[in-house]
């Protein structure tokens, strides 16, 4: 089977996680254990897709500092070709995730100031316009600010363009360019914010981005049901229980890399989304931002993902677990 060659532009940089040992107490010195490495929305989830076999290439921005350097190694390991542009006088862009001792994130920290400043003039590089000729499908996230995406898509017509959304406040730079995406992935946060509604039914916000012009995308919620809708398609898939959970930051990002490289290989949603799913699993048992997704276990795992399961329109979608 082909393997699919996927160019992909966004965040690729620090993460660092923080764990709290015990019971989590605000406004204290909390003792736990902090991990750094490599990360990124859209970079965990095209490791992934080289995972699950796709050709992969990045287009990120990245600081000359130590950092920088090691986001650099981090792609050349992972045999995935670098066009990110650095700039010396920079820092690298970080993540910082602070984590209860059950693995769940108590809060985030953003210092994402690089990818503000330089993404848009990398959109007008002619190394970048030969790029996409040569891809075969877009991955993106959220971390272009508004503009960028904006040249993204005016870059790559008929080309499929998937996106993560990466978060509530950034989500909402995709307003008016749904018609131009082929699968946006987001959380139950995210999809509210995109959609402009408080109401705790997702299926009121799936209706608010379609009448819009979004046709297929992707909501999940931790452990409970993930949902999907296609054209008119509107349906679930409950993840089986993990073994163990190790750090959820990266399922989110597993899922969509899992479930993009799926779809670019013929499956519709519904099947592409019980191997973003089995992904996913994987990666919250996992304490690597990215799981390790041996041809073996992930066909263990899949084999434990159950069908999609129909849901009609109408039917209320907020407590679905």
């Amino acid at each position: 089977m082909k393997s699919p060659g996927i160019l992909a532009f966004g965040g690729a940089h620090v993460d660092r996680r923080g764990q709290v040992s015990g019971v989590y107490v605000p406004g204290a010195s909390n003792p736990g254990t902090m991990r750094e490495d490599v990360g990124g929305g859209v970079f965990n989830a095209l490791r992934n897709t080289v995972r699950r076999g796709a050709k992969a290439s990045l287009m990120s921005v990245r600081g000359g500092d130590a950092a920088g350097d090691m986001v650099a190694r981090a792609i050349a390991e992972e045999g995935i070709i670098d066009l990110s542009a650095v700039f010396l006088d920079r820092t690298t862009p970080s993540y910082t995730a602070i984590l209860d001792r059950d693995g769940d994130v108590i809060t985030g920290f953003a210092d994402m100031t690089l990818y503000e400043m330089a993404f848009p003039r990398q959109m007008r590089r002619a190394k970048i316009r030969e790029a996409v000729a040569g891809a075969e499908a877009i991955l993106c996230d959220c971390n272009l600010p508004a503009d960028a995406l904006r040249d993204l898509i005016d870059l790559v017509p008929g080309k499929p363009v998937f996106v993560i959304a990466v978060s509530p406040a950034k989500v909402v730079r995709l307003n008016g360019l749904f018609p131009g995406l082929a699968c946006l992935f987001m959380n139950r946060r995210e999809i509210r914010a995109l959609a402009e509604t408080d109401d705790t039914d997702i299926a009121t916000a799936i209706q608010v981005l379609r009448r819009r012009g979004l046709a297929r995308g992707v909501v999940t919620a931790g452990e409970s049901s993930v949902i999907g809708f296609d054209g008119d398609e509107l349906f679930s898939i409950t993840p089986p229980a993990a073994r163990k959970v190790v750090d959820v930051t990266g399922a989110g990002d597993a899922l969509a890399g899992a479930a993009t490289v799926a779809m670019l290989r013929g499956l519709p949603l519904r099947e592409a989304l019980r191997e973003g799913v089995a992904a996913a699993v994987l990666a919250v048992e996992s304490d690597k931002s990215v799981p390790d997704l041996s041809a073996k276990e992930f066909a263990a795992v899949l084999s434990l993902v159950p069908e999609a399961r129909e849901l009609h329109e109408g039917a209320q979608t907020g407590d679905i677990t």
